[in-house]
């Protein structure tokens, strides 16, 4: 930007043949002080565009003093049309000639259709097309960043119904009768894949991601030795607005309507589904009701745009809430068993951990795979992280702050209950040990760049902040029934330690209070959206951590609608006190880094409350079994 800035003003001083020095630029326009002369940006545009791009590490860069923008709150334009109804999403597209269309996918994941009423469906009134659509084959994974793409959202095979509304269509699919070929995971439950899971840990591990020091000597000498099963459930996103799009291919070319987070990505992938050149694809983005990762994927945008080209006129496919939960690809759920060893004084000196995960074709999905290198790996002596793989076919995707949602969950809840073994401070358990890292850990390393690095003392720094702005010192002062929490994570750049107090009210767990202390570098742009992002992870955690879970019966996803999936509603909402720390380091973002600490801060809370442990997600259901 600097440099853009300057390539500008360098243009104005060469029209006006005057020095740089004496021109400076503010809103857009260029002022040479001495004459008063002006020129705007657009008038510079094509000189500016031909002066030599100045070196970045030597632009001169605006002092704080005079920012006018970063770091004030602006609000979007936008919030009062979509609370008023007026702003238009993906679902309220519309355009000439345009048919509705609903797409039917089988009960098992890439089922096949053996045989289906089409004669009888297509006779019903409004009805105008029934047809079969092939699926696509499966991508399976490849090795780690190797492979196809993350997400294989290819064509799926099920049957289309098109008609003049999506009611008639919708009451056209209820008449369908399909006979499908479920394949070979037919089988598939949730109940099966925790058997898988326990046979996993009853052999020796597949394979070992890290191992430092000596684990299991130590742990056969250590004063005190804790195990724990952790476990976390494949889960929805859940958008308010189910998946949709509309298209009109015509001549060749398609016009797309759709409600991405990927746009660039669904239109290679049209391109792909229908033999055409991507340069033949349009795409205009519309606002999304929610996406949360879900909607990186496409596949409701290749459902479209193929049965536009085999109908021959422009179609809206729009999802029901049933297609939405039951076709999603869901976060993975997956498997930790641990084992760690305390000594005399109670200094966590091991820890071995196991998880069974879900494979495809013998490599994990890349977004359930562990990561060796997340705290407390690199800060225990003696460690070791090893993996079994579970077969599946079920599709999965990113879901916020990938990658570390889940583990951070077990982790942080794990360290936590390693602290109430040892009789010491959760908190001052886990800044023991930050502060004593492995050679070489918790610094920025050679080659790398100061926010791609986990700095253990920009997290020691936030955790001491939401320790304080919490009273963490007096929650043994609480009423019974009332517990604080802590948990902390690096994620996606971003360094937040939080606490959380619940309480237990007639057997409900209540969340009353959250602390949040943030570290994301030396600006935060924007301080009412920082923290709605911030406010909107802890809620969008604590929702899942709660309530949800995506289980698995004959192949077949069990939840369908807000029924079996519940959201968190306002009224449970807690307060919400947030404290940004600056730093020195570059700005980086906040749509991720606030969702990983939350789950286990509330866990760790109600354990304080209750003297529960939750090792298992959903809370309402591991209270249940408790």
């Amino acid at each position: 930007g600097a440099a853009g800035r300057q390539m500008f003003i360098t243009a104005a001083a060469q029209t006006w043949n005057v020095p740089v020095e004496e021109c400076n630029v503010s809103d857009g326009v260029v002022t040479h002080a001495p004459s008063g002369r002006t020129l705007g940006y657009g008038a510079l545009v094509q000189k500016a565009a031909a002066v030599p791009v100045p070196e970045l590490d030597k632009v001169k860069l605006k002092d704080e003093s005079t920012f006018k923008i970063i770091g004030q709150s602006i609000l979007d334009p936008y919030k009062p049309k979509i609370v008023t109804g007026q702003s238009q999403f993906g679902i309220d597209v519309k355009v000439p000639g345009m048919k509705y269309a609903v797409f039917h996918k089988g009960p098992v994941f890439d089922a096949a259709v053996k045989s289906v009423n089409l004669d009888e469906v297509k006779a019903m009134p409004g009805v105008s097309h029934v047809f079969v659509l092939q699926g696509a084959t499966r991508l399976m994974e490849g090795p780690p960043m190797q492979g196809p793409p993350l997400l294989d959202d290819v064509l799926r095979g099920g049957v289309a119904i098109v008609a003049d509304t999506w009611w008639h269509a919708q009451k056209a699919r209820q008449a369908l009768k399909v006979e499908w070929d479920e394949g070979p995971y037919a089988n598939d439950s949730t109940t099966g894949f925790n058997a898988q899971a326990e046979q996993a840990f009853a052999q020796p591990a597949q394979d070992t991601v890290r191992v430092d020091g000596d684990v299991e000597s130590v742990l056969k000498s250590a004063k005190q030795v804790v195990r724990a099963n952790y476990s976390y459930p494949f889960i929805a996103h859940a958008p308010l607005e189910p998946q949709n799009c509309t298209a009109s291919f015509k001549d060749g070319k398609v016009e797309i309507w759709a409600p991405s987070q990927s746009p660039g990505a669904g239109r290679n992938k049209v391109a792909q589904a229908l033999g055409i050149p991507a340069d033949n694809i349009t795409v205009h983005l519309i606002r999304c009701g929610g996406g949360f990762g879900r909607r990186l994927a496409n596949d409701y945008m290749i459902e479209a745009a193929v049965i536009s080209r085999e109908i021959g006129a422009p179609v809206k496919v729009l999802w029901s809430r049933e297609d939405d939960m039951q076709h999603d690809f869901y976060r993975p759920g997956g498997y930790y068993r641990l084992a760690a060893g305390l000594d005399a004084k109670g200094k966590l000196i091991a820890m071995e951990s196991r998880f069974a995960g879900f494979a495809r074709n013998q490599n994990f999905n890349r977004i359930s795979a562990p990561d060796n290198s997340k705290f407390p790996a690199g800060y225990v002596a003696n460690y070791s992280l090893k993996t079994s793989r579970i077969p599946f076919n079920i599709p999965v995707g990113m879901l916020r702050a990938p990658a570390d949602n889940a583990p951070v969950y077990v982790f942080q809840s794990f360290l936590d209950e390693l602290a109430h073994a040892a009789r010491r401070d959760p908190i001052e358990f886990q800044l023991d040990l930050l502060k004593n890292p492995l050679a070489g850990e918790g610094q920025v390393k050679p080659g790398q760049q100061a926010v791609d690095a986990f700095i253990a003392a920009r997290m020691i720094l936030i955790i001491e902040r939401v320790r304080d702005m919490s009273g963490w010192a007096q929650r043994n002062k609480l009423p019974r029934g009332t517990g604080m929490g802590f948990a902390c994570a690096w994620s996606h750049r971003g360094y937040v330690a939080q606490v959380h107090r619940v309480r237990v009210q007639r057997g409900t767990i209540i969340p009353e209070l959250v602390w949040a202390a943030v570290d994301i570098g030396r600006h935060i742009v924007n301080p009412i959206n920082a923290e709605n992002q911030v406010q909107g992870s802890i809620i969008d955690s604590l929702s899942a951590a709660q309530g949800q879970q995506i289980t698995f019966d004959k192949g077949r996803t069990v939840q369908s609608n807000f029924h079996d999936y519940p959201l968190m509603r306002n009224t449970n909402i807690p307060s919400i006190e947030i404290a940004f720390v600056k730093t020195e380091y570059s700005p980086t973002g906040l749509g991720e880094p606030a969702y990983p600490s939350a789950a286990p801060a509330y866990c760790n809370a109600i354990f304080a409350a209750t003297g529960k442990r939750i090792r298992t997600l959903p809370v309402a259901a591991a209270l249940k079994k408790a």
